[in-house]
């Protein structure tokens, strides 16, 4: 079975887990043996996720990540000691031929969602592609975006939702989109973490990762939505990216168990 038909036959969903940014190497080998762990225990499909290059950063001096070279030799290595498939962002087409080396799916960013030719590249690759819905897209809009991975001749695609422009400095996650989105005919992904992001005014962004639980319980709970997004680490207030908005991986376990249960009584 591949990776794609996996994840779509997932007994309750899938979940796409790991650091925003690659830091050093025990920090994501810790991190990558803790969620293989939970998700053999859990019975949860896992991808693991982290960036090799943050492109889009609050502030020119913020840490970006080792770059390809380095964060593509680490994620493989991952890739090999844990027999998990490996999910990152890309953001040029220069990237993608790379990438697709090591990655089973390529993440083309929210900011970047309607950039046709970085999406046809990823798509002529063969790999899965996972397209984050733009903060400034209606999620019908999905329709077009999807549309040129499959006029590329990849029918593998997810479409993840990550919350919606709500003024300057919020987002939000209209609960419709997601029946919009699944109507298209491709597994929906819940960005969970990123959806409770408050876009940075200055330098950091901030977030309200204290409602993830009661969102990734609402969310899987409409039925629509096929895997969870989440960001994590073993120390988020010492993460060197997104440290307002990241779970601590020791909270992750009684974040999930009640969305199985809620699967489960749905007969999801």
């Amino acid at each position: 079975m591949s990776l794609y038909e996996k994840l779509k036959t997932a007994p309750y969903f899938f979940l796409i887990a790991g650091p925003c940014v690659i830091e050093d190497e025990s920090i994501m080998y810790h991190t990558a043996k803790y969620l293989k762990n939970l998700s053999v225990e859990l019975n949860l499909p896992l991808v693991f996720k982290s960036s090799y290059i943050k492109a889009n950063r609050s502030s020119g001096s913020s840490f970006s990540g080792p770059g390809i070279d380095a964060g593509l030799q680490l994620l493989s290595r991952i890739k090999r000691d844990f027999e998990l498939p490996i999910l990152s962002d890309v953001h040029e087409v220069c990237e993608v031929e790379p990438a697709a080396e090591v990655c089973d799916i390529l993440q083309i960013p929210a900011f970047l969602s309607r950039q046709t030719n970085l999406i046809r590249a990823a798509a002529e690759t063969g790999r899965i592609v996972n397209i984050k819905k733009g903060q400034f897209m209606a999620p019908e809009d999905m329709a077009a975006a999807s549309a040129k991975v499959r006029d590329a001749g990849n029918a593998q695609i997810l479409l993840t939702e990550r919350g919606s422009s709500f003024g300057y400095h919020n987002l939000v996650v209209d609960f419709r989109g997601f029946a919009i989105m699944a109507d298209l005919g491709y597994p929906v992904v819940y960005d969970l973490t990123h959806s409770l992001q408050r876009p940075a005014s200055g330098r950091v962004t901030g977030g309200n990762p204290e409602y993830a639980p009661l969102m990734a319980r609402a969310a899987m709970a409409t039925g629509k939505v096929k895997g969870l997004f989440i960001e994590c680490h073993p120390e988020p207030q010492k993460a060197k990216s997104d440290a307002t908005t990241m779970l601590p991986l020791s909270e992750l376990r009684e974040l999930l168990k009640p969305v199985i249960k809620i699967m489960e009584q749905s007969g999801g």
